[in-house]
């Protein structure tokens, strides 16, 4: 068995030194940039649109929230890819699923921009709405984690904290992409014509992104632990029965490790838009502007943060961002509060250099909880599980919370709460960051 190891250590090393750092970071972060591109232009148009087109019954706010139950289907459906998708990655490869899990993400998203509004097709347009969040989800269960080993195995084992943290950028510049190109359309057209049918375009629009990832995913080799495990006969047929039986864990503190960030994010990116454009009744380009300059912000400081969690150590450094976090999620209200454009941009950004910082360390560190021959199953499995209790609901609880209550002290309690799962799952955990794979 010792000279097993030793070979395919040898294997995997020999192999790293012919994969290019920016071939690998470059495919890594484009699949996922390209994936919550689709998946930030459906969250817009659930805050923005969708409670008019697919909800046309009831009022805003409540139709808000039945737009945002939708988004929360996106997020159940998850674990079922992670579950599909986690067991092909450790029996079948990474790469063959990252092209899979590509192509339906993008032909869901065109669909739902091909999608007749409630005035024409009554119930079935919401059902079908569903549906296609549904087949979303399970796409984006089975992407990150391929996305995360595809330039971790194949990086330099001692920046194993930066490398993972290119798929970690992804969110970010798929999420500034899709506002942008939201902010491009509701300036070119009046507010009518983009109820009507601008809020197609972007959809639409998936179709040439998808392409374009395609041809850069194709372009990389299959990485070298999964060909060496394949070669020393060490990969398994049963992933899945493994991390639960086996690690269960690593499986609960991984998981534990996203929920705070998810509901971060979820604050800082989704629930902006409505507070501010239904709430505070300011215009819709200020809130983009917002979110835009923040997903710029934290899509160059997430690998900082990956990087420096190489040196200090993923905990000191997630830590840090989750006891920030805490802090903002009071001081971000009163900066929106103040109505002040300036303020209400400072409250994003800030929100998303704080997620940044718990974000650049987070998928070296949910990945390092598995052995390689279990790896994508449990970080799949970690990732869609602890995605449906933070981020799935998490724009649902904040909007009812604050219908409910009448205030967002609660939002902010409901916030911290989440991200004291978080601090508990991480104080529990071992580090990992100069731990041997």
């Amino acid at each position: 068995m010792a000279n097993t190891d030793s070979s395919l250590q040898q294997t995997v090393r020999a192999k790293r030194t012919t994969s290019k750092t920016g071939r690998l970071a470059a495919a890594s972060s484009i699949g996922t940039a390209l994936e919550w591109y689709d998946f930030t232009v459906y969250n817009i148009m659930a805050a923005l649109v969708f409670n008019h087109v697919f909800f046309p019954s009831f009022d805003p706010l409540v139709g808000t929230i039945l737009a945002f139950s939708t988004y929360a289907v996106g997020y159940i459906s998850r674990p079922l890819g992670g579950f599909v998708f986690g067991h092909l990655g450790d029996v079948a490869g990474r790469k063959a699923v990252l092209i899979i899990t590509l192509v339906i993400m993008g032909v869901t998203t065109a669909l739902m921009g091909l999608l007749p509004g409630y005035a024409v097709w009554g119930i079935w347009s919401p059902v079908l709405l569903v549906a296609l969040r549904f087949v979303q989800g399970i796409a984006l269960g089975g992407e990150w984690a391929g996305a995360v080993l595809l330039s971790m195995e194949h990086g330099d084992p001692d920046k194993r904290g930066r490398n993972a943290s290119f798929a970690q950028v992804g969110p970010s510049c798929g999420t500034l992409i899709g506002t942008g190109f939201i902010t491009l359309v509701t300036v070119l057209m009046s507010a009518e014509q983009f109820q009507a049918w601008g809020w197609r375009i972007p959809f639409l629009l998936s179709l040439l992104l998808v392409m374009f990832g395609l041809w850069l995913r194709r372009g990389v080799e299959e990485t070298p632990t999964f060909v060496a495990m394949q070669a020393a006969e060490k990969t398994t047929h049963t992933p899945l029965k493994e991390v639960f039986v086996r690690y269960p864990k690593q499986l609960l503190i991984a998981g534990g490790s996203r929920i705070g960030s998810d509901v971060l994010y979820a604050l800082v990116v989704v629930f902006t838009l409505t507070y501010v454009t239904t709430v505070l009744e300011l215009p819709r380009p200020l809130a983009l502007m917002a979110t835009m300059l923040g997903a710029i912000g934290n899509a160059i400081t997430v690998p900082m943060f990956g990087a420096l969690s190489d040196k200090w150590g993923r905990r000191p450094v997630y830590i840090t961002g989750a006891l920030l976090a805490i802090v903002w999620s009071f001081v971000f209200f009163v900066l929106l509060d103040s109505t002040q454009p300036v303020l209400i941009v400072l409250a994003v950004i800030g929100g998303l250099l704080i997620h940044a910082m718990m974000y650049g360390p987070q998928a070296a560190f949910v990945t390092e909880q598995f052995p390689s021959h279990v790896r994508y199953a449990g970080s799949s499995l970690a990732y869609t599980l602890a995605g449906i209790i933070g981020g799935g609901f998490a724009p649902l609880i904040i909007t009812t919370l604050f219908k409910e209550m009448g205030s967002t002290l609660w939002v902010s309690l409901y916030v911290s709460l989440a991200l004291a799962i978080t601090l508990f799952a991480l104080w529990k955990a071992k580090e990992t960051a100069h731990k041997h794979l």
